[in-house]
This record gives structure tokens, sequence and C-alpha cells, in this order.
């Protein structure tokens, strides 16, 4: 790993990077309750192979990034928008292709339009705008969610059995559960957490509204890639993406659910590395 902390206006984020930094470069943003070790080094360094500059961070309140009292996140979304910009800043790039899943997905669909000359092209994966027409979440993952009050989150045994709870609620009927795979990373993701419990803020940030209403005005060549069996961001919500953003691409995942799993990175890896040798933004 080449972790570097950034500490920039009063805050703290954690970084990492593979591949060479002449490469045209790709920022990943994770989702919520999720720091960085779920961009897996394996895929980042496919990513890498492709001749790309690849950096990976945690959002506030996981990992290693500053973290705040529980409920009281003293931050909002455009905050978090706005966290990726100085990702770049403080690794001297001034435009980038971003790939974003889930919370990220609308972290990147926000930085698109705040700030649209930093952005090359966008990939949003398992993502949303949240438009109220879209279906909602699944109940089995409603009801999962709901019994988060019976994680002790000081033991850290018991953040990771939520962790691989979690991804069993949320994988696609076409891969096999690796829970060996899934304890590994939780376990990596709570031994390098500075406040587990801090993750369930990501819960109530705040903002974003104003943006998520103006996808159509997005003007940097964007790929959606979305399963057909998303329990907790519905494959309707990939499709009204790319109906909503002029030139949108949709890479359909057959089979699969709210996940990045290995089983489907050849053709992700693959798409990426075609969508991201695009030059400039079409308009």
């Amino acid at each position: 790993m080449n972790e570097q902390l950034i500490k920039i206006d009063g805050i703290e984020l954690c970084t990492d990077s593979f591949g060479e930094r002449a490469n045209p470069a790709i920022l990943l943003i994770m989702g919520a309750q999720s720091s960085l070790v779920w961009w897996e080094e394996e895929f980042c360094q496919r990513l890498a192979d492709e001749g790309r500059f690849v950096i990976r961070y945690d959002n506030r309140d996981v990992g290693r990034s500053t973290t705040y009292e529980l409920g009281q996140p003293g931050y909002t979304f455009e905050d978090m928008a706005d966290d990726a910009i100085r990702v770049l800043d403080a690794y001297g790039i001034e435009k980038v292709h971003i790939l974003g899943m889930s919370m990220g997905g609308m972290l990147t669909q926000m930085i698109a339009l705040r700030h649209p000359e930093r952005v090359i092209t966008i990939t949003l994966l398992a993502t949303s705008n949240f438009a109220p027409h879209l279906p909602p979440m699944e109940e089995k993952v409603i009801a999962f969610f709901s019994n988060t009050e019976a994680i002790d989150w000081t033991n850290k045994q018991s953040v990771i059995n939520y962790t691989i709870g979690r991804s069993k609620v949320l994988i696609g009927s076409k891969h096999l559960f690796d829970e060996k795979r899934i304890n590994n990373l939780a376990n990596e993701d709570v031994n390098r957490s500075n406040n587990l419990v801090s993750m369930e803020n990501h819960g109530v940030v705040s903002g974003g509204e104003s943006y998520l209403a103006r996808t159509s005005e997005i003007g940097a060549p964007t790929l959606v890639i979305h399963g057909t069996e998303d329990p907790i961001i519905p494959f309707a919500h990939g499709q009204n993406l790319v109906n909503e953003i002029p030139g949108a691409a949709l890479l359909t995942l057959e089979g699969t659910g709210h996940e990045l799993h290995y089983d489907d990175w050849d053709v992700i890896v693959e798409a990426i590395s075609q969508h991201t040798s695009k030059p400039t933004p079409f308009r």
C-alpha cells in the first residue's frame, strides 16, 4: 500500500495509490459505511495495469480519515464531494476520471456538476440520483438495517459479523458468496478504523438534493454500471441515470447485486479502460 494522510482544511483524508503518476488518473469513491479497502487491491492494480494512476481514499467517518461524534457529522454531502477535489489537489492532479459506487456514485454526480472543469469522465456503479418515482430498496434490506442496534461497536468481531451479514444480503444470485474473502476484508477494515461506530453517520448526512435534481446537466462522458438484482438500489435506478444523463452508456451486470464482485472484474475493468480512453468531455 502507498497510503498518504492528507491534512487540509482542518480534516484528514487517508488515501492510497497504484500505478505510475504520469498516467491518466482514476479516482475511486466508495459507498456508505465502507472504507477504501472495499476497492480491493487486486481490482485497483488491474486498473493500474491498464495504464492508469489509481487513487482510492477513505471518506470521512470511515477508515483512517477524520471521524465525528455519532449522530453529529460535521459535514454535508457537498463537503464530501469537495473532499475529492482536496485529494486531487494533494496529488497535483488537474483533471481526473472518477469511478463512484453507491453513495460514492452520488458524490461523483455532484462533483461532475460542482467541479466540471476537474472531470474528464465519470463511471457510476450501483448508484442513483434518487428521483422520487424510482422503486425503493427491497424489504430484506430494510429488515437487515433495522437491526443495527444489536451491533456492539466496541467489539470488532461484532462489527465483522455485521459486515458479513450485510454482504450476504446485497449479493446477487449470479455469484457465490465468498465468506472467507469478505471476512478478510472486514478484518482489515475494522483493524484500520479510527472509530468503528462513526460509519453510522453516513446515514444521517444531509445535502446534495439540488445537484441530484440536475443530472441531465452532467457534461462529462458517463458510463453507468448496474446489476439487475441490486436489492438496495434497484436496476431501474441505473436505467434512469442513462435516460437522464446525455450520451450515457449502460453496462448491465445480469444477476449481480449491490456489489463489486471479483467475477465481474474482467468486464468492468475492460469497460472502464475503454471509457476512460476518451480524451475530452463531449460538451
